[in-house]
């Protein structure tokens, strides 16, 4: 399929003139989340991003939605200014909104609507201060056109089909598990931390190891 040519020169703005996240928690909460998929995804066709302007209505440049973080799977994971859903000839896979005081209505009303008419299989909504939301993380699944809630697993978790996921809510915070391993996704400074434990953990073994060999040779 040929790409879209647009008749006319329209300009879309690449910010909305609004910040990333409504508190330190937000934000930091929506990085990791972008970090952990840009890693499980690394080499494959598979673009990542978040608070990105999708631009949905060729030709206007103000119907445009900011999605916290989303997955498109097919094209190509290059840098982008914005995301124009006519050119790039794909909608989000899925979507997680980190929500908040101020956005809570938005994410829980505005938003399903309009990502359930473009067609997005998967929406979630994660609640960092579990204030805002009951339950504090929320999977929709698109069915028929409507989103149907996506059940709890036998674990407290929630499967997405689209992502080969677990998310879960642990110690206050979201995170993913791979579905082929139940490995979790860690982000490259968790993986540096999570080694030096294991590390410290391999030397204080062989320390032991060491001095147990020492006691019996002493006492031989």
């Amino acid at each position: 399929m040929p790409a879209v040519i647009e008749l006319k020169k329209v300009y879309y703005s690449e910010s909305d003139g609004k910040p990333m996240g409504e508190t330190d928690w937000h934000r930091r909460a929506i990085i990791r989340l972008i970090e952990l998929l840009e890693g499980y995804y690394r080499n494959e066709i598979v673009y990542v991003s978040g608070d990105l302007l999708v631009y949905y209505e060729q030709g206007n440049p103000k119907k445009f939605v900011v999605p916290d973080v989303f997955v498109a799977k097919g094209i190509k994971p290059r840098d982008r200014r914005i995301f124009k859903i006519w050119h790039e000839e794909k909608v989000p896979d899925a979507i997680i909104e980190v929500t908040s005081r101020k956005t809570r209505k938005k994410d829980e009303l505005v938003k399903p609507t309009l990502y359930a008419r473009l067609g997005v299989p998967e929406y979630f909504l994660f609640d960092p201060d579990q204030d805002y939301l009951d339950p504090a993380l929320q999977g929709h699944r698109l069915i028929d056109g409507l989103y149907q809630p996506i059940p709890l697993d036998s674990r407290g978790g929630l499967v997405s089909q689209e992502l080969g996921l677990r998310l879960c809510l642990e110690h206050g915070g979201l995170e993913l598990y791979r579905l082929d391993n139940g490995q979790r996704l860690l982000t490259a400074l968790e993986q540096a931390e999570q080694a030096k434990i294991e590390n410290a953990a391999l030397h204080a073994e062989l320390e032991r190891l060491r001095a147990e060999i020492s006691r019996k040779v002493t006492a031989n």
